[in-house]
């Protein structure tokens, strides 16, 4: 009983950790315009840092690999929510361009190499094999719910303080401010990892430990099958962002309805996705790997069908339906889709090396998918262009299957020698 009471307390902690360290880094997501009135940034200009931010993240990746496994869980997390409030507490100055720039680039150091490969690793030692999606689903869907808490706070806070200058910085000031005192709580509430190395090993032996660890992951062939696995999925997931646009310029959507469907779009599938796909993978598929190659098949199908569809005499509900249910399949994907490192029997002692080798090629498309897709769309135009988007994503699924479907059978081979 105390047993358990530690592990989801310790649960609830790291779902807060994961649900605050974004919200800056993320800040166009609820404040695209004030960041173009009171940054005096462009389109481009917020494009360009959010590219910064993808380079630094993907590069830290490689650096995670040896970090995520050397140093503990109780200072790197909290180093990481605490670094990106401090960058936070930087830009209520409303710094340059240059300045905007540099701080991209700082958070993505903090919440990519320091915290999420972590985090990660932490959630997946909570639990044996058979609670993985579970413990992934509910990872997702608890971020979802605090992400939307911390997000209309700060927006209930710049509309009833003015929606000016000063109500902007002071809804800025309180992204900053919850992501260090989480930090904080993380410090004094999760412990140290469990180490099986002895109390008196040196830091050099700790230090050769940990890049042979990175060392070992690299030459781990079904870890990189799944890892682009989670490419595939990212891939898929970039392109539901333009589901919004569609609907407002094939359906000519109300500016207010755009609202409220990506609040559902962003938040409640999130919140929904994460815990049906968890159980649903535990459950009924018994494999994560099993539930992503079904799920990648059923949502190729249901994209590439979607793209043909005569979308300009369609009613806007019946089109909103059919995005938001090929939304709330590649949640799920996205809720479990680090669940395989777990079914390939990756060493606990080198978790860590293996999530940011993971999050290196899984998060790859976030360099350049958002530029593709938004450069496929304004070149063709209209719905052309959409459907060429819809069909890359659904390209993206098909590869998706073949990677999944050859895991599936290497992992059954290896059960089957065993």
């Amino acid at each position: 009983m105390k047993k358990d009471f530690k592990k989801w307390g310790t649960f609830g902690v790291l779902v807060l950790a994961g649900g605050t360290i974004y919200k800056l880094s993320s800040l166009k997501d609820a404040f695209y315009v004030p960041m173009q009135e009171y940054f005096g940034l462009t389109h481009t200009q917020i494009g360009m840092a959010m590219s910064v931010y993808a380079i630094v993240q993907t590069l830290g990746y490689f650096v995670s690999m040896y970090v995520a496994d050397r140093f503990s869980r109780r200072v790197l997390m909290p180093l990481g929510l605490i670094g990106t409030g401090a960058v936070g507490l930087y830009l209520a100055t409303f710094p340059s361009y240059v300045g905007i720039l540099a701080s991209w680039a700082a958070m993505a150091f903090f919440a990519d190499l320091l915290f999420w490969p972590v985090l990660v690793k932490s959630v997946r030692l909570l639990g044996d094999s058979s609670e993985q999606g579970r413990l992934f689903g509910f990872l997702e869907a608890g971020r979802g719910v605090v992400d939307t808490i911390v997000a209309f706070t700060a927006l209930g806070l710049f509309i009833n303080l003015g929606s000016n200058a000063a109500s902007f910085r002071i809804a800025i000031l309180f992204f900053a401010i919850v992501t260090i005192v989480t930090g904080i709580i993380v410090f004094f509430t999760v412990g140290d990892d469990e180490k099986e190395e002895k109390a008196e090993e040196s830091s050099q032996e700790k230090n050769k430990k940990a890049m042979a660890g990175a060392k070992q992951v690299l030459k781990m062939p079904e870890l990189w099958i799944a890892s682009f696995m989670i490419f595939c999925v990212y891939g898929t997931y970039a392109g539901l962002t333009y589901f919004i646009p569609f609907l407002k310029d094939i359906y000519g959507m109300p500016v207010a309805l755009v609202g409220a469907y990506g609040i559902i779009n962003q938040y409640g599938l999130k919140m929904v996705g994460g815990p049906v796909g968890g159980i649903v993978t535990d459950k009924v598929f018994k494999s994560p790997t099993k539930y992503l190659r079904f799920t990648f098949l059923l949502s190729a199908i249901m994209i590439a069908i979607f793209a043909f569809l005569p979308h300009t005499s369609m009613n806007i509900y019946l089109g909103m339906a059919c995005t938001l249910l090929i939304g709330s399949i590649v949640f799920t994907q996205r809720a479990i889709f680090f669940a395989p490192i777990d079914e390939i029997n990756i060493p606990k002692e080198v978790s860590g090396a293996a999530i940011s080798l993971a999050c290196l090629i899984g998060y790859a498309p976030s360099i350049f998918s958002f530029a593709l897709y938004g450069a496929v769309i304004d070149a063709f135009g209209g719905m052309a262009g959409y459907r060429v988007v819809f069909l890359i994503m659904s390209g993206f699924a098909v590869v998706g299957f073949i990677i999944s479907n050859y895991l599936t059978h290497r992992l059954n081979k290896q059960k089957g020698a065993n």
